[in-house]
């Protein structure tokens, strides 16, 4: 009986596979705004740090 999945191109024996379909529902961020929540956090504890002491 044949197999009629879409697997995508396979290597590394099977172990990786890539797909040419992008997956549409994953969330979409701004790599500038998870740097700029990354750089605000760390800013924020080390004040929140220095304060309690």
């Amino acid at each position: 009986m044949p197999d009629n999945r879409r697997t995508g191109f396979s290597s590394a024996a099977g172990l990786i596979q890539y797909y040419d379909m992008e997956e549409t529902r994953s969330l979409k961020l701004n790599p500038y705004l998870v740097l700029g929540l990354g750089i605000g956090s760390a800013i924020l504890v080390e004040i929140l740090n220095w304060r309690a002491i």
